[in-house]
């Protein structure tokens, strides 16, 4: 006993010593199902660390955090203050549009209160969900003057031997007009990330990786006034990817490029979802469950739907008042709710002749949407109406003549980057042709990140290499099919997506590869607030009447998705829902026939239709399901064919 009291003292001391050096205030976070933790620690030199497990294995390894401002470095010499309480978090919403009408979300919360050398205090806030680890970066200070951030140190180190789907992204005024960047290059595809060069533009969000343990998604959330977009690049280590800002050209004129604000402020969220399969990626919400709730009062003026696009396939030519008559006949025939007039009408028609074309649709009760440039000193394209939006002022005279004639919603190209003065623009235009009952679908354009929660009145953005491009070359169209089923799990996981799908006739300089079954199948597949169909009046009239009228009937905004089979940049089944009636749809981008063989949840005692490639890709067969409750279908499909199936459920 005498010797136990002898060294009691003395282990007491050191282990003071030890905790007064760094506190034992690190835990792990776990999510609420518990499949997936999540803590942080500081290394000897004050540098916070996090790492995430999924089930026991981890799938993000000891990966830097921190931010370094010009008047404080929070990225080494930190300490923990003190560390929360495990909160939960719970929301409910719904989505005038995606994959899911009403998205529920919950998860558990921890804060971490860290210091600076300089005593500065910086937040990092996790929350982890059944579904993915979210996390930023809040001052909780006061300030009267303008921080600024000069650089984020966030990693994400994955476990060795992950691979990755990810887009390269272009350097700022390169490409045609100084357009890039814009989310239009190739994807890489099962690419062992140990093999992903650093690059001088990097690589951007959202992007897939595959460990041996789990399947995780990358991206962010819109900033909120306070921060520019983000990318990623190569990080130190072989399997290491790290976030980067934008390069310095990337603002609107004369306007911030890198993150500045007044305290206190927060940073955007970073997202990582993480599931033992696709299916926990494909039917994820996580980009839009963080996202900021709706700013917009009155949004019933937002109405989802289909338009018809006469530029994607006849380009300029076509921008004229007759054949812009055809394309309004054309939606109200197909019972398409909107008719889109590209670039160059204030040229062709001028307003008098917008002002007739809006009322003779508004006699088939179709609606017009109008393009605009976006126009500023960051590309150099000549295209127009262009200059019409860059103040305030310029932006109310024009929205208030549009709705006087009736116009419901603009399509806006050419934007500059992701510099924080270029991510509030697009926030300026929102909000501006929100006064004015107007939906906007932005081109030539970063990323979403969730935008259409905070903003309903944002039905699309393209921010994809889509159809348009495989009209302008072959490379484009022959990675139509593999890319068409990468996006539902890249590009396409939260956000909308002008893809401009589903085109039955061919490209005027090139050859079509997808199958008739495919594009079909794209209507589905593919997630955008305004569908814009590729095909024109004429192509339609080729093409059986089933395929017509289920062309008449598929919707844009769905109650429920489904994943049913996939991998990406091979093959992918999605089944979606509206009402009672489910739509499965396929593709398959092998260089084989597929035999897909699948179970479906539910049942059908009505008549229910698979529509798929006949003889040849150029062709159409139709026959009848007997669909019931885990009966295996078996369905063959042709390399770079498709199918769709309509059913009612029971």
């Amino acid at each position: 006993m005498k010797t136990v009291y002898k060294i009691l003292p003395t282990t007491i001391l050191i282990l003071a010593l030890i905790f007064s050096c760094n506190p034992p205030k690190e835990k792990w976070l776990k999510s609420p199902d518990g499949n997936i933790a999540v803590r942080i620690q500081l290394d000897n030199n004050g540098i916070p660390f996090y790492q995430i497990n999924y089930k026991d294995n981890p799938v993000i390894l000891n990966s830097r955090l921190g931010i370094v401002r010009i008047d404080a470095d929070f990225s080494e010499g930190m300490k923990i203050k003190s560390v929360s309480e495990i909160t939960p978090v719970a929301d409910e919403y719904s989505l005038l549009h995606g994959k899911k009408k009403v998205a529920v979300y919950q998860a558990n919360k921890l804060v971490y209160h860290l210091s600076g050398a300089s005593d500065e205090e910086l937040d990092i806030i996790f929350q982890a969900s059944n579904d993915g680890v979210v996390f930023r970066y809040t001052f909780p200070g006061i300030s009267d003057s303008v921080k600024k951030i000069s650089r984020e140190l966030t990693s994400f180190n994955f476990a060795e031997n992950t691979h990755g789907w990810i887009q390269p992204r272009a350097k700022a005024k390169s490409g045609w007009e100084q357009v890039n960047p814009s989310y239009e290059e190739h994807y890489w595809q099962d690419t062992l990330l140990s093999s992903i060069p650093v690059t001088e533009s990097g690589w951007v969000f959202p992007a897939l990786f595959h460990s041996e343990n789990a399947w995780i998604n990358i991206t962010e959330s819109w900033p909120e006034r306070n921060y520019c977009g983000s990318h990623l690049n190569k990080g130190d280590n072989p399997f290491e990817l790290c976030i980067e800002f934008p390069e310095p050209s990337e603002g609107f004129t004369n306007g911030v490029v890198y993150p500045e604000s007044k305290l206190p402020w927060s940073t955007p969220w970073r997202i990582i979802t993480i599931g033992e399969n696709l299916a926990a990626l494909a039917e994820s919400t996580l980009g839009t469950d963080v996202a900021h709730t709706s700013v917009l009062e009155n949004t019933e003026y937002v109405k989802p739907g289909r338009a018809s696009w006469s530029w994607v396939l006849l380009k300029d030519p076509s921008v004229n008042y007759n054949t812009q008559l055809e394309f309004i006949d054309y939606a109200y025939e197909m019972g398409w709710e909107y008719c889109l007039v590209d670039a160059g009408w204030d040229v062709t028609m001028g307003w008098e002749g917008i002002r007739k074309l809006a009322d003779y649709a508004n006699q088939k009760n179709v609606k017009l949407l109008l393009w605009y440039n976006s126009a500023g000193d960051w590309n150099t394209t000549p295209l127009t109406p262009k200059n019409r939006l860059l103040t305030p002022e310029k932006r109310n005279t024009e929205f208030a003549l549009l709705q006087e004639i009736g116009i419901k919603g603009i399509k806006v190209d050419f934007f500059g980057g992701d510099g924080q003065s270029m991510m509030d623009y697009y926030l300026d235009i929102l909000e501006d042709a929100h006064k004015y009952q107007l939906m906007v679908n932005c081109h030539g354009a970063t990323l979403p990140r969730g935008l259409q929660r905070t903003y309903p009145n944002l039905v699309s953005m393209e921010s994809i290499r889509g159809l348009e491009y495989a009209t302008f070359g072959q490379e484009t169209a022959d990675r139509v099919p593999i890319k068409s089923t990468i996006i539902p799990f890249t590009r396409n996981i939260f956000d909308p997506m002008d893809f401009t799908p589903v085109c039955f006739t061919e490209y005027d300089n090139n050859q079509r590869v997808t199958g008739n079954g495919a594009e079909l199948a794209q209507a589905v597949i593919f997630l955008s607030g305004i569908q814009h169909y590729a095909e024109t009046p004429e192509g339609m009239k080729t093409v059986p009447d089933y395929v017509r009228n289920i062309m008449k009937d598929i919707p844009v905004a769905w109650d429920e998705t489904r994943f049913i089979d996939g991998y990406p940049g091979k093959y992918i089944v999605l089944a979606r829902r509206t009402g009672k009636t489910w739509y499965i749809a396929g593709i398959n981008a092998e260089k084989t026939d597929h035999k897909f063989e699948f179970t479906l949840p539910f049942s059908s005692n009505k008549p229910t239709i698979l529509i798929t490639e006949g003889d040849s890709l150029r062709s159409f067969s139709m026959t009848e399901l007997t669909v019931e409750k885990n009966i295996v279908q078996e369905i063959s499909v042709k390399s770079n064919g498709g199918f769709v199936i309509q059913l009612e459920k029971e």
